[in-house]
């Protein structure tokens, strides 16, 4: 959880809540989208072969990787905004003095 100075127990569980359903369906994507890339439709054996085992490994990682890329970006660029909207209030107080 990022910032959670200030939130009341209720908010807190809710952000909790939304963390818990949110890597959920990132679990459930990535289950899916590397199912349908290194898997057969119909299935061959009862164990994974070593070509379906790598590319699952490779697959996940890749899939993990670009989602901790995704959320580097996403929080740079709330920072900026942030900071953006924190420089607009300092000139606003500013012009009103």
């Amino acid at each position: 959880m990022a910032n959670v100075q200030g939130l009341s127990q209720d908010q807190l569980q809710i952000v909790a809540e939304l963390e818990i359903e949110m890597m959920s369906d990132m679990y459930h994507r990535m289950t899916n989208g590397c199912f349908k890339k290194c898997l057969p439709l119909k299935f061959r054996d009862s164990e994974l072969t070593k070509g379906e085992s790598v590319c699952v490994d490779r697959c996940v990682a890749k899939y993990l990787e670009v989602h901790d890329r995704i959320g580097k970006k996403l929080t740079s660029m709330s920072m900026q905004d942030e900071a953006a909207m924190k420089q607009m209030q300092a000139n606003t107080n500013a012009m009103a003095k």
